[in-house]
């Protein structure tokens, strides 16, 4: 290849690589997470349990919509999903207000709350983009003890959702 050639084909790369980072992808902007009562990846990020990658990320458990992990099916967060790991689980009451801290917020489907892979909450935002810091009060259906509680974050316009498990103790 001569030398006019070469420089012309870098040239055209130059050229056409902002469009190409510009592609959209299939993934959601949104990431989040349950800072109170303290989810498992919070408990990660304040250094209460010893974590790996999750202590740097806690609002990016994300998987596609349907699982029931803790760590939304994403092997790079598996010590979520490890029950022995030594979680602190908060004392609540029956009904338990759930603080979101969203760091890119993006519309919403729906908002579920599950124990014991029963659903004892669902709220439904009809594809709104949330604010920064969202709440949800949910009466724990009547279970007592040491329970563990998934949320998930079901992304409107994506195939993906937000996963957090919550370590409570009922009663």
């Amino acid at each position: 290849m001569t030398s006019k050639r070469k420089l012309a084909a870098a040239a055209v790369g130059a050229a056409i690589t902002p469009f190409l980072v510009a592609i959209p992808t299939a993934t959601a902007n949104a990431h989040g997470y349950i800072d109170s009562p303290p989810s498992r990846q919070a408990q990660c990020a304040a250094g209460t349990v010893s974590c790996g990658d999750i202590k740097y990320e806690p609002q990016s458990v994300e998987g596609p919509k349907g699982l029931t992990s803790c760590s939304g099916g994403n092997s790079r967060f598996a010590e979520l999903d490890d029950d022995s790991k030594g979680w602190t689980a908060t004392k609540v009451g029956s009904s338990v207000t759930f603080n979101w801290t969203l760091t890119a917020p993006h519309a919403t489907s729906t908002w579920e709350y599950f124990i014991g892979g029963n659903r004892v909450a669902v709220f439904d935002d009809g594809g709104a983009k949330p604010p920064n810091s969202v709440s949800h009060t949910v009466d724990l259906g009547g279970v007592t003890g040491k329970q563990k509680l998934l949320a998930v974050w079901n992304i409107a316009d994506t195939a993906n959702a937000f996963y957090a498990c919550v370590d409570l103790d009922v009663g």
